[in-house]
C-alpha cells in the first residue's frame, strides 16, 4: 500500500531542521538550495518515516540561465516516492556536493552528469569521464556546446 505524505509537510520538516534550505515545495516537488543538498538528502534517508532508503536515478536539465539536478527518491519501507531538485545558477563552473556516500547508486549518475552537462559533484570518489575520452573538450549536453 502506498503511503500518502504531503511534500509541502517534507518541506517544514526540512526547513525546521536547517533553516533556510528550502528554496522551493509545491505539490509535486521539493528544491533545495545547492548548498543544503547533502544535508537535506541525509535528513529524507535517515528519518525513520521518511525513510527515503533507494535512489532511482539523478539527471541534469540545462534551462540556458541555470542547471537543474532532478533526484527521485523513494522508500522501499514506507513506499513512497519524492522528486527533489535543487538549482546551479553558475554556468561557468557548477558545482554540487555528491551523494554518493548515501546511495552509492549515484556513483555512475553523478559521473555521466559530469560528462555530458560539466557539473562538478564535491566529494564523488572518481569524478571522471564516462562517455567521453578525457582529451574530450567542452559537455556535449549543454546548450551551449559548440
Amino acid at each position: 500500500m502506498k503511503v500518502a505524505f504531503s511534500v509541502r509537510d517534507i518541506a517544514s520538516r526540512i526547513e525546521a531542521t536547517l533553516p533556510g534550505s528550502v528554496a522551493e515545495s509545491g505539490d509535486q516537488h521539493l528544491a533545495v538550495k545547492p548548498d543544503a543538498l547533502r544535508e537535506a538528502c541525509t535528513f529524507l534517508k535517515n528519518t525513520p518515516e521518511l525513510d527515503f532508503n533507494y535512489l532511482s536515478f539523478i539527471t541534469a536539465v540545462d534551462y540556458y540561465d541555470h542547471f537543474e539536478l532532478v533526484y527521485l527518491l523513494n522508500s522501499l519501507e514506507h513506499n513512497h516516492s519524492l522528486t527533489l531538485k535543487a538549482r546551479l545558477y553558475d554556468r561557468q563552473n557548477p558545482t554540487i556536493s555528491s551523494v554518493v556516500e548515501l546511495w552509492q547508486g549515484a556513483d555512475f549518475q553523478e559521473r555521466e552528469i559530469y560528462d555530458l552537462f560539466g557539473i562538478r559533484f564535491e566529494g564523488h570518489p572518481n569524478l571522471k569521464r564516462i562517455f567521453m575520452w578525457e582529451g574530450f573538450e567542452g559537455h556535449p549536453l549543454r546548450k551551449d556546446f559548440m
